[in-house]
């Protein structure tokens, strides 16, 4: 079997190699569990360098088709890699009084689903396969909203099916794509499982860092990924200085940038777009999942013809359009005057609350990089250390590694701060009360003290 692989290697480059060993894969020539050759025999059969299949079993691994266990060596898997990283981000358990790892708006703050689903009138809704896509009205309003005008735009089923018809309509196995870091885990998880390389992009004060975007397209990455407005988990965004810098990088390259606007066109600043300067390269995803409900599931993507249209033709194969009846509910919230004052205030309340645990960490000595959207990046000593000091507590937040591509240089966890109420104080007794309501789990300064304590738990006279 293994001779039949290395006759079928045509290509004796390292992304040629793993595409070669990923059909074998798929075909069944190399079955779960079977061990692989040593890279030096691998070399020897096919003529090439070690270095080159070493290249090649890393391209699979990140896809999650090979890994490496020590002295047992080198083996196909037994199963698909998963979300693993989101996985580990959001370890759903039991038992904890306060969950600030959810990266969820606060419930109260959201618009009420029941009612637009009684106000839409029963003939607006879709009675045929052949009807568009799109309900014409809400995509009349989303690109009178959009930063830049647009010649396609669809609408998909949440952010991430955006980012999966993305993935499956331009990027083949082994091309490299651009990505802020740190990033959203479930995009690092879907590069990862369609064997895109993704190679890091740093986010400052300001945006994506230029010398790295720089560094990331002279190595070949054909897509920027990144979030323009209150970087998740970061809470950073994009200043229009920056704007300018990253497209004088990109200009004259064949690269197209996929924005992710998870605030629903409802950013807490101004919001910036590399789409204002580079329109007939930019892709925007923006979901309502935030500012309308997650359980809509609806997000719309628009950009050039060139790319947002294979993804259209794409869906056609597939589930076709999404629930035009949900789109006629989030076309009413994004129309009733009700729902739009309610999504502002909740705008300003994110904004306040957010500022305000981040006022509350500073003043007890930890600083955190950014205050936009609804969460904060606080860096610990330990990682480890934090979470289980919080969980003693009854406290939980996200670990901070799942949203790192390579090993970070320093830890961090993220904290949710849409349902921390500033004005609310919890009631005498220990943070882990049994209490029901969960407005009295959100107080500031009893958390603030308790996340500062934890930035420092694992630590010893000032040393890891």
């Amino acid at each position: 079997m293994w001779q039949e692989l290395v006759e079928a290697v045509d290509d004796r480059s390292s992304k040629g190699i793993a595409l070669a060993l990923s059909a074998g894969i798929d075909r069944g020539v190399l079955r779960p569990g079977e061990r692989l050759p040593p890279i030096r025999r691998v070399a020897r059969d096919l003529q090439v360098a070690p270095a080159t299949i070493s290249a090649a079993w890393s391209q699979l691994a990140r896809a999650g088709l090979i890994e490496t266990d020590g002295r047992r060596g080198t083996r196909v898997r037994e199963a698909s890699v998963g979300p693993r990283r989101y996985r580990r981000a959001l370890d759903a358990q039991a038992g904890y009084r306060v969950d600030l790892s959810t990266g969820l708006p606060d419930p109260r703050l959201l618009p009420d689903l029941h009612a637009a689903m009684q106000r839409i009138p029963r003939d607006e809704t879709a009675h045929s396969y052949l009807e568009e896509p799109v309900v014409p009205a809400l995509r009349s309003l989303i690109e009178k909203s959009w930063p830049n005008p647009v010649e396609a735009l669809t609408v998909v089923d949440g952010a991430m099916d955006a980012h999966s018809q993305f993935v499956a309509a331009h990027l083949r196995f082994g091309d490299r794509v651009a990505v802020e870091q740190p990033c959203f885990p479930p995009l690092l998880d879907l590069l990862e499982m369609a064997g895109a390389v993704p190679l890091g992009v740093g986010y400052d004060d300001a945006g994506p860092v230029v010398a790295d975007l720089r560094a990331a397209l002279d190595a070949g990455a054909k897509v920027l990924f990144f979030q323009p407005w209150g970087q998740n988990p970061s809470g950073r965004s994009l200043s229009a200085e920056r704007a300018l810098e990253l497209c004088c990088v990109i200009e004259g390259r064949d690269v197209v940038v996929v924005e992710d606007d998870s605030a629903g066109g409802t950013p807490s600043g101004p919001p910036v777009s590399l789409g204002t300067y580079l329109p007939e390269r930019t892709v925007l995803v923006r979901s309502f999942s935030k500012t309308h409900g997650p359980d809509l599931r609806l997000a719309a993507v628009g950009g050039p013809a060139a790319v947002v249209g294979p993804i259209i033709e794409r869906r056609y194969l597939g589930q076709g359009w999404s629930s035009r009846m949900v789109q006629s509910i989030l076309l009413d919230l994004l129309t009733d005057p009700a729902a739009r004052t309610l999504v502002a205030r909740a705008r300003t309340t994110y904004a306040a609350r957010t500022a305000a645990m981040a006022d509350a960490l500073a003043a007890r000595g930890v600083a955190v990089p950014g205050r936009d959207g609804i969460n904060v990046w606080v860096p610990v000593a330990d990682q480890g250390a934090a979470l289980v000091h919080l969980a003693a507590a009854g406290v939980r937040a996200a670990s901070g590694d799942a949203f790192w591509i390579s090993p970070p240089g320093s830890d961090h966890i993220r904290i949710t701060t849409s349902s921390i109420d500033p004005e609310a104080s919890r009631p005498e007794g220990p943070l882990t009360a049994d209490l029901a309501d969960p407005a009295d789990l959100t107080g500031l300064a009893d958390l603030a003290d308790l996340i500062a304590a934890a930035t420092r738990a694992g630590t010893w006279a000032g040393h890891r």
